[in-house]
């Protein structure tokens, strides 16, 4: 990035950063480049490229390796990744994947062996759980599950666990909105020799309310089917870092699974960035409004929601990381899965639908979906009931979401 570049703000740069128009004949937006080789201008321009690629030799400085072959990488992925760095303070290089799952499972396996531990807050998203649990502990890689929000409990655990390598941190937590202390959690792994890698899964905040690199983190992943890209039409990951030599192995292992997001995703995921900001402030804006009146319905037990937390820690932890509450909130009904499921049932505008992020609000039953491969014990230990809902509300009129919700509710009541 330039000198020039550096000195705008992230909304422009996101429109602007790496990408010239007069490498796509003119084109005010960037093209979608579907090739899958490139032509080389010589053969020690393929040798330098390879070898570059292959981590052998070093690039100059500015200097990147010329194309080869769209599974390492290819034109709108370089150009979607320029545009994520100004979108999330301090990040210094970004990867793209062909969903969030790619790229936690790649980030993970990049900086970790068999014997290695993995330090991380419960609850977490049932696929991140699973793939830990199912595959990484078989394949020989140690879980330790800690409580969200849990300090001491975190701290204990990174300094104690053997061959601790990652403190893998979903902050807020899915579904119950616990937040964990990320910088406290840096300076717990700063505390160790090696030094754990400390990732964050900022799907749920980021990149607009919540900066985990500017935090000390030394990785943000993202789910960028969500709000990144926004209108539930693709699926995407991102990882970004703060220091480009952590990127390094994640992008040789990117190269070897193969999971690069293709051009035409990148491209339709480059077309969202400039509104993320824009869309994430109207969905927080909608769901503190319904939220908070949400709060005192008869048939809601509990809610969780950023800014109803009473637990004086979690506020602390709030104000402290996050520059607004977001777009998401669970409920917990009075009727256990029964009152969940009928309220479910009545929803006119809002979806039942396990995704979250978009422009539309969506709604599901985490026990019975999202996190339903995680075992029954362990989802009671994390709060994860029967009764508790979540929902990620859009960008309508919160008023016609609110009567939607509270005509739901009527039905759930009656249970």
């Amino acid at each position: 990035m330039s000198n020039q570049e550096r000195k705008v703000h992230p909304s422009t740069a996101v429109l602007t950063a790496g990408f010239d128009p007069a490498l796509s004949v003119g084109s005010a937006r960037p093209a979608v480049f579907r090739s899958s080789t490139y032509v080389f201008d010589s053969p020690e321009a393929a040798e330098r490229a390879f070898a570059i690629l292959g981590g052998r030799i070093e690039p100059e400085p500015g200097e990147t390796a010329d194309l080869v072959y769209s599974r390492f990488n290819h034109p709108n992925a370089e150009i979607v990744e320029a545009h994520m760095l100004p979108l999330e303070s301090h990040a210094r290089a970004a990867a793209v994947f062909n969903s969030g799952m790619a790229a936690i499972m790649t980030a993970i396996m990049a900086h970790t062996r068999p014997g290695d531990a993995i330090v991380y807050t419960v609850p977490i998203y049932g696929g991140t759980q699973s793939l830990i649990q199912k595959f990484l502990e078989p394949w020989g890689l140690l879980g330790v599950p800690v409580p969200g929000g849990d300090s001491a409990a975190l701290d204990s655990a990174i300094q104690h666990t053997p061959h601790c390598r990652i403190v893998l941190l979903e902050s807020p937590a899915n579904p119950t909105l616990k937040m964990t202390d990320i910088a406290r959690a840096v300076a717990s792994a700063a505390a160790r020799e090696p030094r754990p890698l400390v990732m964050v899964d900022n799907t749920f905040l980021g990149p607009a309310f919540q900066h985990p690199l500017q935090l000390g983190a030394d990785i943000a992943i993202y789910s960028a089917t969500k709000y990144l890209g926004g209108f539930s039409d693709i699926l995407a990951g991102v990882a970004l870092a703060r220091d480009p030599e952590i990127m390094k192995p994640i992008r040789a292992r990117r190269s070897l699974f193969g999971n690069i997001l293709a051009p035409d995703e990148c491209w339709i995921l480059d077309s969202r960035l400039p509104t993320v900001h824009l869309r994430m402030n109207r969905q927080s804006k909608n769901a503190q409004r319904i939220a908070e009146r949400l709060a005192t319905h008869p048939a809601v037990k509990k809610i969780y929601y950023p800014s109803l937390f009473t637990d004086p820690e979690q506020i602390r932890i709030r104000d402290a990381q996050c520059d607004y509450p977001g777009g998401i909130f669970s409920l917990i009904l009075n009727g256990g899965k029964p009152a969940a499921f009928e309220f479910l049932r009545h929803l006119k505008i809002a979806r039942n639908a396990v995704s979250l992020g978009g422009v539309e609000t969506l709604v599901c039953h985490p026990r019975s979906t999202t996190h339903s491969a995680v075992s029954d014990e362990e989802l009671q230990l994390s709060g994860v009931v029967d009764g508790l809902v979540r929902v990620s509300i859009g960008i309508e009129d919160w008023r016609d979401i609110l009567a939607d919700f509270e005509s739901a509710l009527s039905h759930a009541e009656a249970v």
